[in-house]
């Protein structure tokens, strides 16, 4: 068993490290949200780039904003920002690489001016993040950046030392402007519509709260991408970390394991350059639209409608429920009947095939993804995955029952006991309220739904109310399985 550092890259046998001189890589890149998706995706792709000889100044510096991170800081620093991705094909093999795209990591709650210095340094010319789709501090209805955030207010009262992104990044921007150096592109990573334009909303609004002549700069002169980003990957387990000591001999505190599919489209909108991506898959377009709604609207919410009615059945993995015939068919259903009609014509992708795809995908029994992990922080994805397929059918008189049953599912789910009688622990940022809510719909059967800040005004939509509580009162009456037959034709 060896240790996984910079010193003991030559004895790992016969997996792939870094081809490069990783003395060679200087920090281009600050990326705030160092995880496992970022390691399986964009410091993977840079890490291809670099292993043919390009991109050596575009090496990433990884920030962690929480005080949690230092966890992932101090597993990246042991092993010199080195880890082992792992790629599990469903035909149980295990594809193993060392990745060394990133260099160095900073943990701003402790050290916030090194992470603001970092991000004003002109050798840095991308800011990336994946902080989820909660991050961005949205009012879940109206779409505005929420200003009376308390950490907000904290960051914006004078001579504050930043704790949010928000803070961070903007007085990093500050520094820039005040010391004539070109700004840095912003660049999201998140599952969200138009993340680069949202980025663009918000940390201009959180500027113009501090300086509005900063905010016009930032506007005027910050370039916000938009980007589409797709592989599935499960949190790491101690399993995942004995199962890399086991067949590789490698000691790695936190390896990542991921499927082999994996997609990037981004839109070309860079300030100071960027890395030559498209060498490496990447599809670099000039609109992203097409493709991030078919992700979110086919890949994540065909998720959520998998991840209650799947836990309310009894299983708890992926996989085991996405090989259920029924659980299958209802989601392509869905796909096909709901949240196809809602997109326009993605270019270059058969979606037919496309579809075909993440239900393969979904079935992997290798990536052993949990049913808990997709349920989690429900109240920042249904809305923003899920409710926009609902709006749009409504307002063309298509079908939306499955996708009420959907949300029907979630307001079952968040009630916090499962069909046994076992407890579940509802993981959202709104857990008390939402269960509170949840567990008055015996009495109050739209107590859920009526949560306007969530939902809008869906619960004054007759035909939705209609299909909700049929599915609702099935799920309580008869259980997910009979439910989901009820609605499969």
């Amino acid at each position: 068993m060896v240790a996984l550092n910079a010193k003991t890259l030559d004895s790992l046998g016969e997996v792939p490290v870094p081809a490069y001189d990783r003395s060679r890589v200087r920090v281009g890149i600050v990326h705030l949200g160092v995880g496992g998706f970022h390691r399986a995706h964009q410091a993977m792709y840079l890490d291809r780039l670099m292993n043919e000889g390009l991109a050596l100044d575009w090496g990433i510096c990884g920030v962690g904003v929480l005080p949690a991170d230092a966890a992932m800081r101090d597993a990246l620093d042991a092993q010199d920002g080195l880890y082992t991705l792992v790629v599990k094909h469903p035909d149980g093999r295990y594809e193993p690489r060392v990745v060394g795209s990133i260099v160095e990591y900073l943990l701003a709650p402790e050290d916030p001016e090194a992470v603001i210095e970092r991000m004003a340094a002109e050798t840095t010319r991308i800011v990336s993040l994946t902080v989820t789709e909660g991050g961005y501090n949205l009012h879940h209805v109206t779409g505005e950046f929420a200003a009376d955030n308390p950490d907000v207010q904290h960051d914006l009262a004078p001579g504050a030392t930043p704790r949010t992104t928000f803070g961070l990044v903007t007085e990093a921007l500050a520094r820039r402007r005040e010391r004539g150096v070109a700004p840095f592109t912003v660049m999201s990573c998140d599952n969200l519509q138009g993340n680069g334009d949202l980025s663009r909303r918000v940390f201009t609004a959180y500027a113009r709260l501090r300086d509005p002549e900063l905010a016009d700069w930032i506007d005027r002169t910050v370039r916000f991408p938009n980007s589409m980003v797709d592989r599935i990957t499960p949190v790491t387990t101690d399993d995942d970390r004995a199962e890399v000591t086991r067949r590789f001999g490698i000691e790695d505190r936190w390896p990542v394991v991921t499927e082999p599919f994996t997609q990037w489209v981004l839109e070309d909108s860079f300030v100071s350059g960027r890395p030559a991506y498209e060498k490496v898959g990447v599809q670099v377009v000039r609109d992203v639209e097409p493709y991030e709604l078919m992700k979110l609207r086919l890949l994540n919410a065909s998720h959520q409608a998998l991840c209650y009615f799947g836990y309310l059945a009894g299983y708890r993995l992926v996989h085991e429920a996405a090989g259920d015939p029924l659980f299958a068919t209802f989601l392509r259903q869905y796909m096909d009947l709901e949240g196809t009609p809602t997109l326009s014509p993605v270019p270059g992708v058969d979606l037919v095939a496309y579809k075909d795809s993440l239900l393969e995908r979904f079935a992997n029994p290798e990536v052993r993804d949990t049913i808990a992990r997709l349920c989690a922080e429900s109240s920042d994805r249904i809305p923003k995955w899920l409710l926009p397929v609902v709006r749009t059918q409504l307002a063309s008189d298509g079908p939306m029952e499955r996708a009420a049953a959907v949300v029907a599912s979630w307001a079952r789910y968040a009630e916090g006991v499962d069909e046994q009688g076992e407890p579940i622990e509802v993981v959202d940022r709104l857990a008390d309220q939402l269960t509170a809510a949840a567990r008055r719909q015996y009495e109050e059967p739209l107590a859920f739904l009526a949560d306007r800040d969530l939902f809008g005004d869906l619960v004054d939509n007759h035909r939705f109310v209609t299909a909700y509580r049929a599915a609702l009162d099935s799920l309580h009456e008869r259980g997910a399985r009979a439910t989901l037959e009820s609605l499969v034709r």
